[in-house]
């Protein structure tokens, strides 16, 4: 080892992830939160910092840490645009300050100091340089009492003061400094932390019976969508799609005359991944859609699905992106169980792989151009992340408004990995967790480890890949349980509609998969049908989109209440300037009922305060005056969002 001066040693950094391999994720003006263990040998005093700046910047910011317990140093600071920050800790010894620290025991020990006050002349000197006028002035007068004996009351007075304390502070000499490696923070726009989707198949839009549907007529569902409160309308692929080894209805692999396939077998003589399936519209009526859809504060975002029809162009043009077999055949994709014969993987270790790369970013960018800022990306567990960091990293550096949603269900540190390679939101377990143990064990391990740092989660009760047991023959009661519990537990969430809101749930004996499938078929759909469902979705949302507790996950804490068929939990904005207490039944049969316990030492309230509590629905007002509270809900509103008032 190198010989090496400094004092200070700087360990166990958070936030961080993998040593600092991957950034942290953060939205524009939210904070970070940064502690270290920052010690030095023996008992000087020493200080430590955080600087940090935005890639564009110059200049580095500083942020003094405070200690805490056991050698642990904290301090926060605001990325108030989006892009990167960089930030690092340093650490010194605080030479002036421990000179006062030990003059000022002397002095209470009656001990004579003139020496000692000689010797912090040169920290007076050194600070005299950086000040301002007025506190020149104030050093200017210090430097004389320390030099005059005569003014020893005088000197020894000051040398302990708060005054020179801070003037210490404020300007400190920082010898042999240690710092820390950098560590980095990507800061998205709010979009990235709270959204709400809603996916419709465009094909499905026309309200003629068995009539394809088109842009057109998806233009006609925006004010129904915008109404219900949804800022993001999800389409699964609209490209051409593939005649050879087409799909029929539910999943066949023999298809007939008028059966439309898979939009996830994407491409044929018509084109591929930049082109527009001819029966939608043109480009030219996608833009417009688009535009339209903003006007409205909806963001369109499209499905990026890396695979290809066997007669995608790419397999003629490109036939090195596919692993052939020696029959001169492709193997078609699985995934155990689940067999797509109309779809060809890519071959992610072909030699050609960079032209590879840059045809699939140049495709991003194409969207990109049209308008599109939000990507929901299929399976992309099954590609590299190595890919999807250098795609993501390419996109972002470019157009850094730009979301990607990862639908990866599959193994949780498989989910965790490609969210740390740069997506922004990530699909969850939350459509299979439904009791009150595994939901709250579920939240708390996104919320309270350091997946909090990068793992932004996005709950849907649905897609139109799952069908959960628990909605199959559900009733209403159960579906508005499902949407509160999304809506409220994470910023981000979604559903697929309108199968969703209109209940239609017919499944596959046996399987997590609807009967007579959308992906397979036109569906027909009274898209205008309004039901106590879609009232309360749109309510729900509203809440959503005015109240800040509901529009960031991080901040819950669940609460006592002496019945597992209720679930409560307590929500707040950083400033908490917006508090709300959230109880749902999980019994869509029965009326329920219990004993809550408010959680008054984080509202910062004590015993016997006066607590008002409205239910922002029923718009009904509660007075508390006890720690514990009855609650009951039944079926037919089978939750409670309460706006605290203190």
């Amino acid at each position: 080892m190198q010989k090496n001066q400094r004092r200070v040693l700087i360990e166990n950094i958070t936030p961080q992830l993998n040593n600092g391999d991957f950034q942290i994720k953060r939205v524009v003006n939210e904070v970070v939160n940064v502690n270290a263990d920052v010690l030095a040998d023996g008992h000087d005093i020493i200080a430590a910092g955080v600087l940090y700046k935005h890639e564009k910047s110059k200049k580095w910011s500083e942020i003094r840490m405070q200690p805490r317990d056991n050698n642990n140093w904290c301090a926060s600071f605001t990325v108030d645009k989006q892009g990167v920050f960089a930030y690092k800790i340093i650490g010194w010894v605080d030479y002036a300050l421990n000179w006062q620290h030990g003059i000022h025991r002397k002095i209470d020990d009656h001990q004579i100091v003139h020496s000692e006050l000689l010797e912090g002349l040169d920290f007076l000197k050194k600070c005299e340089k950086k000040a301002t006028v007025s506190e020149k002035k104030y050093l200017k007068k210090l430097i004389g009492f320390f030099s005059d004996t005569s003014k020893y009351n005088d000197a020894i007075k000051e040398a302990t003061s708060q005054k020179l304390y801070t003037i210490f502070l404020k300007y400190p000499e920082k010898k042999l400094v240690n710092t820390s490696k950098e560590l980095y923070v990507y800061v998205d726009r709010l979009k990235a932390r709270f959204s709400t989707w809603y996916e419709l198949f465009p094909r499905s839009a026309s309200q003629k019976d068995n009539v394809h549907g088109t842009f057109k007529d998806c233009e006609k569902l925006l004010p129904k969508v915008a109404e219900m409160g949804f800022d993001t309308l999800y389409f699964p692929p609209v490209h051409p799609i593939g005649e050879v080894n087409r799909k029929g209805k539910n999943n066949t692999t023999e298809a007939f005359d008028g059966d439309v396939g898979s939009c996830w077998g994407i491409g044929s003589k018509d084109g591929g991944h930049k082109s527009i399936h001819p029966q939608l519209g043109t480009v030219q009526d996608f833009k417009a859609l688009v535009k339209k859809a903003s006007k409205l504060g909806i963001e369109v975002a499209m499905d990026y699905a890396l695979q290809a029809a066997p007669d995608h162009p790419w397999v003629k043009e490109h036939p090195s992106w596919f692993k052939w077999r020696p029959d001169g055949t492709v193997q078609y994709a699985e995934n155990p169980p689940k067999k797509y014969q109309d779809i060809l993987p890519i071959y992610w270790e072909s030699e050609d792989f960079e032209s590879l790369w840059d045809e699939c970013l140049d495709t991003l960018y194409y969207w990109i151009n049209c308008g599109i800022k939000v990507f929901r990306v299929d399976n992309p567990h099954t590609k590299p992340f190595y890919f999807w960091n250098w795609i993501i990293s390419k996109v972002k550096a470019k157009y850094p408004d730009v979301i990607f949603l990862a639908e990866a269900f599959t193994m949780p540190k498989v989910m965790q990995q490609l969210a740390k390679e740069g997506y922004t939101q990530s699909y969850t377990y939350f459509t299979w967790r439904n009791n009150k143990h595994e939901i709250t064990e579920y939240v708390e391990e996104l919320t309270k480890t350091d997946q909090k740092e990068y793992m932004r989660p996005n709950f849907w009760p649905n897609t139109p890949d799952i069908n959960p047991f628990h909605l199959q023959g559900a009733n209403e009661s159960k579906y508005m349980q499902r949407y509160v519990l999304a809506a409220t537990l994470s910023s981000n969430i979604g559903i697929y509609g309108p199968v969703f809101e209109q209940m239609i749930d017919e499944a596959i004996i046996g399987k997590e998969e609807y009967l007579n499938s959308e992906k397979f078929q036109i569906c027909n759909y009274d898209w205008f049908k309004q039901n106590k469902l879609t009232s309360i979705i749109t309510k729900v949302n509203k809440i959503r989109n005015t109240h800040k507790a509901l529009q960031q996950t991080n901040n819950i804490k669940f609460c006592s209440i002496n019945n597992d068929n209720l679930i409560a939990f307590y929500k707040w904005d950083d400033a908490k300037e917006n508090e709300l207490l959230i109880i749902i039944s999980l019994d869509e049969y029965n009326t329920q009922q219990g004993m809550l316990k408010v959680p008054l030492h984080d509202l910062g309230i004590g015993f016997g305060h006066h607590l008002k509590v409205t239910d922002l629905i029923t718009e009904i007002t509660y007075d508390w005056h006890d720690e514990w509270n009855y609650i009951k809900l039944h079926t037919s509103i089978p939750f409670h969002i309460f706006k605290i008032t203190k």
